[in-house]
């Protein structure tokens, strides 16, 4: 099996209990980034005795690759439903490190009728990722990092924009009247630091820092580029607990 493979099998295992894609994991040197289990394998181990017998759920929509790091798009039952992104760091074949961000799964799909995971879900184009990477990391540095909205209009297509965050619409006007309605009910969003960016091909992960309503928090942002432009996105916003809550001392970022 190759790394995305490995991956897709190790997360389905969460749901059918089975041993063996386990074994991709490095036991003695995987490190854990997930602040609400605790380090190590036998930290995985414990939280999944945790979880009510029969409930998993595991279905990994997209999974992408670059280099040592495979990042995965998955609908989860656990503990509840959830959505979620995965980051796998491979070394010598084995799994050493992870990182991921947990969203609980709206019950209705966003006013455009998308859900958080439908869409694309194969890479194309692989020929441009360094490309895709440096005009996606512009966006978040310029738009959502400095906040440089007279540069917004240059990283899209006219209003063409599919948008997959549940409380926003399509088209860029739908993102802009959006955070125009945050503003109104005090709700910012504000991103610090932009902590590592992946890609394949058309699609760009972003991992970010930042604050939202006041809150510390992490965000994932998936993108899909189309001729040069933003064309699509998806996300998942997880506050980032206080540190005398976690489980592990490896931080939520680290790379």
């Amino acid at each position: 099996m190759n790394k995305k493979q490995q991956v897709v099998a190790l997360l389905k295992a969460i749901e059918t209990g089975a041993a063996e894609p386990v074994g991709v994991i490095n036991a003695a040197k995987y490190k854990q980034h997930n602040l609400a289990i605790a380090d190590g394998l036998a930290g995985f181990g414990a939280v999944l005795a945790q979880l009510p017998k029969g409930s998993a759920r595991v279905n990994t929509v997209r999974v992408f690759e670059e280099g040592n790091f495979v990042f995965a798009h998955t609908d989860y039952n656990f503990f509840g439903p959830k959505i979620g992104f995965d980051i796998f760091r491979f070394e010598d074949g084995k799994i050493v490190e992870h990182w991921d961000n947990l969203q609980e799964k709206p019950v209705n799909a966003n006013l455009s009728g998308r859900t958080m995971t439908d869409g694309p879900q194969e890479a194309s184009e692989l020929e441009k990722t360094e490309a895709n990477k440096i005009l996606v990391r512009a966006f978040v540095d310029d738009i959502l990092v400095n906040g440089k909205m007279e540069k917004l209009a240059g990283y899209f297509n006219g209003d063409n924009y599919i948008q997959h965050n549940p409380q926003i619409a399509d088209q860029l006007s739908g993102l802009g009247q959006a955070l125009g309605e945050w503003a109104k009910q005090g709700i910012t969003m504000k991103y610090d630091t932009i902590h590592k960016v992946l890609g394949e091909g058309n699609f760009v992960l972003v991992v970010s820092e930042g604050h939202l309503a006041g809150k510390l928090t992490s965000f994932y942002d998936l993108f899909r580029v189309e001729k040069g432009k933003i064309a699509e996105h998806w996300d998942v916003i997880e506050p980032i607990a206080p540190q005398s809550e976690w489980k592990n001392q490896n931080g939520k970022f680290g790379f």
